[in-house]
């Protein structure tokens, strides 16, 4: 079997309509799938074409000098480019984010980008599986209910915190579906939420790297039991029963007359 690779971007900021998000660290881990061991891991710092873009002072670390002195994309793309293609990409919210940064930089040097064998959102997964026992499927709520430390905002950093993140999620599930009757499920249905909020963002000092829009929520049409054509018969009849029920028993004449309605 051929490894997953787990990755994470780091970008500037969103900074007024019709400016792109730029690439400021990129960080992989290839995974075993059998044993979910590190085989080899790979991070680095990449210098944006506009260095103004990058905020003087970031709680993670990534300064504008550190960056100034960092590689371009286009001197690292090989690696990035050999890392991914023809895996089975995995990370935190990297369907809606992650991949669309890689795409763009590769389009950015006129280079076509890798290509997934598969992909592993674990936001999309523990949306549907995990649901709200830990608050919610922001990365770093995630690691604070399982005893992980702090998130860092480092790409190859939350590489790892998203594996063993993961694998914690994995071992309540087990747990739950072996023994249901001892250790009830207590997801309370599905969430949608993004990785990371406004206020996050304020405390930290930092850009919103990460604004993904909220999902909306869906609208459930039911489908009516007759056809349009006999909504009408059908609204007459229950008058006509509403109408004979005066002075019986509501729940006698219900019965009575349901099948009528129906017809």
């Amino acid at each position: 079997m051929g490894e997953i690779v787990f990755f994470d971007v780091e970008t500037t900021a969103p900074a007024g309509e019709g400016r792109r998000l730029q690439l400021l660290e990129f960080g992989a881990m290839l995974v075993c799938p059998r044993k979910l061991t590190d085989v080899e891991s790979y991070c680095t710092l990449i210098r944006p074409a506009d260095l103004s873009a990058v905020a003087p002072k970031r709680c993670s670390g990534i300064t504008r000098e550190a960056v100034a002195a960092a590689p371009t994309f286009e001197e690292v793309a090989d690696r990035i480019f050999g890392i991914l293609n023809g895996r089975v990409w995995a990370g935190h919210n990297i369907q809606r984010f992650d991949c669309h940064r890689i795409k763009e930089a590769f389009a950015d040097i006129g280079r076509p980008p890798p290509e997934p064998k598969g992909l592993i959102d674990s936001l999309s997964i523990l949306t549907h599986g995990f649901g709200r026992r830990a608050g919610d499927l922001k990365m770093a709520t995630l690691a604070s209910y399982f005893g992980l430390g702090q998130q860092k905002h480092r790409s190859l950093d939350d590489v790892r915190m998203n594996l063993e993140v993961l694998k914690n999620c994995a071992t309540v599930l087990l747990l739950e579906s072996s023994l249901p009757k001892v250790f009830p499920n207590k997801s309370q249905g599905n969430l949608s939420m993004v990785t990371r909020s406004r206020a996050n963002e304020r405390s930290c000092g930092i850009e919103a790297c990460r604004k993904s829009p909220r999902p909306a929520s869906p609208v459930i049409h039911k489908a009516s039991p007759y056809k349009k054509d006999n909504i009408r018969k059908v609204m007459e009849r229950a008058k006509e029963a509403l109408s004979s029920a005066r002075g019986a028993a509501p729940l006698n004449t219900l019965l009575r007359h349901s099948r009528s309605l129906l017809r």
